[in-house]
């Protein structure tokens, strides 16, 4: 498990992150796996990772889409990315390759938090723009200050492992400079961490990388290793407490 903080309110809460691993199992409904046992192991994540209730999850569909949720919400939304100002509603991404973003906003004592799903599709669409603009919106300037964006990107396949046709990558470099990459055995690739943090940054968000990769490391389901694999999740919600922002790794 893969966790991070970052105090609020002078460390009276803290925005808390985690990025899960094959150890809390596949979290995903739509790959097959018994429902009832995927709703356990999420259900387990509440007094795992001590969440405030249980994590609003989305219907993914490679969109740029973003929905505004407040409260739990079932059927999940279908959407990419999700935006809430709710103290106690934690939020929820699924991936096996693509990107889990996780965003923050804090202006003054308000906060929002967001969950982005950001496949090439969806990274190139502007599912990470859409989501910035929606927390600006959701935590307008406070007398004057510009919200303090923060983005977390969680494990994804790198720009070594993640090979591409010759004309996706022009494609995606041209819609996203710096997205573009060359594979470790020579031919061309997409380095979509890259592009999203090269973005995000453009937007005003401080970001913090992961640098893991899931298909180099076996703690992570791939879909590019197989297609049939689970989903590991990136999370994200107000907590109590903080202090210093931490990085904490489990295995």
């Amino acid at each position: 498990m893969l966790q991070f903080s970052q105090p609020v309110d002078g460390g009276d809460r803290s925005v808390r992150v985690a990025f899960t691993t094959r150890e809390a199992g596949n979290l995903a409904l739509h790959v097959g796996d018994d429902p009832a046992a995927v709703a356990a192991r999420r259900d387990r994540l509440v007094p795992d990772l001590g969440l405030p209730g249980p994590a609003q999850f989305m219907d993914q569909i490679h969109s740029s889409l973003v929905a505004h949720v407040e409260g739990p919400v079932s059927p999940a939304p279908t959407a990419d990315a999700l935006v809430t100002t709710a103290d106690d509603l934690p939020l929820a991404v699924m991936v096996a390759d693509c990107l889990p973003v996780v965003v923050s906003a804090v202006a003054g004592g308000r906060v929002a938090l967001a969950a982005a799903h950001a496949g090439r599709r969806g990274l190139l669409d502007g599912v990470l723009r859409e989501t910035v603009s929606a927390l600006r919106a959701a935590v307008p300037a406070d007398g004057g200050a510009e919200p303090v964006i923060t983005a977390w990107i969680g494990p994804s396949i790198c720009g070594r492992c993640y090979e591409v046709p010759a004309t996706m990558r022009a494609e995606a470099e041209q819609q996203l400079p710096g997205t573009g990459s060359t594979t470790r055995w020579g031919s061309d690739g997409l380095d979509l961490p890259a592009g999203a943090a090269r973005q995000l940054r453009g937007l005003g968000a401080d970001v913090v990388e992961s640098g893991a990769c899931t298909l180099e490391d076996e703690r992570f389901y791939s879909y590019r290793e197989d297609p049939g694999t689970g989903r590991i999740a990136g999370i994200i919600w107000l907590g109590a407490g903080g202090g210093a922002e931490t990085r904490r790794e489990k295995a």
